[in-house]
């Protein structure tokens, strides 16, 4: 039976704090923050991790070679009790996420599932292995909004799909190293994601899916989720932990205010977090990157690769909070300081 510090390194449990920021991105975008985005939280690292345990599974012989310290080549986790693990939590991913948002989440759960298995047995060592690996985390934001407006999370499931597509990019560099055009590239990416997450709540106050917003169906005039981004005039938060986390309610149609975001005392400053969350983001990641590029070895990409991980939070906050929830945006970002921590213990690589 492997020891639980071995399924840790397996998994690489840690990492996974790097996940549910994309479903709170999601379900925010989608308007559709509240109880039910824990449960697909949930389900969203089973499927993290067990796309861990199946890359080491699908890796063992080059890990012997390369990375013999990992569970399987040193012989702590035998390659079928990896996959195994890596088949358990994939089942208990996709069943997580329909038992908490039906049948529309499992209509994303499967096809994530699906492509979290192409990618470690299939793609990941072929050129279209990044644009996998980013449509994995793309359909991951997605799976936040399913149970909402999916189409509106559209533009933050592109964004954190581009970011992962420079994380993996690097990533196929960790042993040989790089040259000095690879972080250059990924460099240039982060800026323009970072834009990507921080302008658009500054140009227009309501978040990157109000650029999809004419796409979306437009809810029945007596519906309680008629002008849903935030509640209807009239309609209060939920209580409790969601309450604060959802969307803050629209102003009524007559003040004056209407549509605009995160009315009251603290508007400047929920309409500015996006930026200052998205300049946290590319502050940490960029900088690991330029280090990158001004010496492409193995050891410094990997330390930029564990970067892009662990400081994706500030970029799903930033996400969120443009979406208007800026707590729940301040609340993701948060993670980042623990996940870097964590990542001193157990690699997130």
């Amino acid at each position: 039976m492997p020891s639980l510090r071995s399924l840790v390194e397996l998994v690489r449990a840690p990492a996974a704090l790097s996940v549910p920021g994309d479903v709170v991105a999601g379900a925010a975008a989608g308007g559709v923050l509240g109880p039910r985005t824990a449960g697909l939280a949930a389900a969203s690292v089973c499927l993290y991790w067990s796309g861990m345990a199946a890359n080491d599974w699908a890796d063992r012989d080059l890990d012997a070679a390369e990375r013999p310290e990992r569970p399987i080549p040193s012989g702590r986790i035998t390659p079928p009790q990896a996959l195994g693990v890596a088949a358990g939590l994939s089942a208990a991913g996709v069943a997580l996420a329909a038992l908490a948002g039906g049948r529309r989440a499992l209509a994303v759960a499967l096809p994530l599932a699906g492509a979290v298995w192409a990618y470690d047995l299939k793609a990941k060592n072929t050129p279209a292995g990044p644009a996998v690996m980013a449509a994995c985390r793309g359909l991951d934001v997605l799976l936040g909004a399913s149970p909402g407006q999916v189409v509106r999370a559209v533009p933050a499931a592109l964004t954190v799909a581009a970011h992962t597509y420079t994380v993996t990019a690097l990533s196929r560099r960790e042993v040989s190293g790089a040259d000095r055009a690879l972080p250059a590239a990924t460099l240039a990416g982060t800026a323009a994601v970072a834009i990507s997450a921080g302008l658009p709540a500054a140009r227009n106050g309501r978040g990157s899916a109000a650029w999809l917003a004419p796409l979306a169906p437009a809810p029945a005039a007596d519906s309680s989720r008629a002008g849903r981004f935030a509640p209807g005039p009239g309609l209060s938060r939920p209580r409790g932990l969601a309450g604060w986390l959802a969307p803050a309610p629209a102003p009524a149609a007559g003040s004056g205010r209407a549509g605009r975001f995160a009315p009251g005392p603290g508007r400047g400053l929920a309409a500015a977090l996006p930026g200052v969350l998205a300049a946290w983001y590319a502050a940490g990641y960029g900088a690991a990157q330029a280090r990158v590029a001004a010496d492409p070895t193995a050891a410094k990409v990997r330390v930029a690769v564990g970067a892009g991980i662990t400081g994706l939070p500030p970029l799903q906050g930033a996400l969120a909070a443009s979406a208007g929830a800026p707590a729940a945006g301040v609340a993701v970002a948060a993670i980042a300081p623990l996940a870097r921590r964590l990542a001193r213990l157990v690699s997130p690589t």
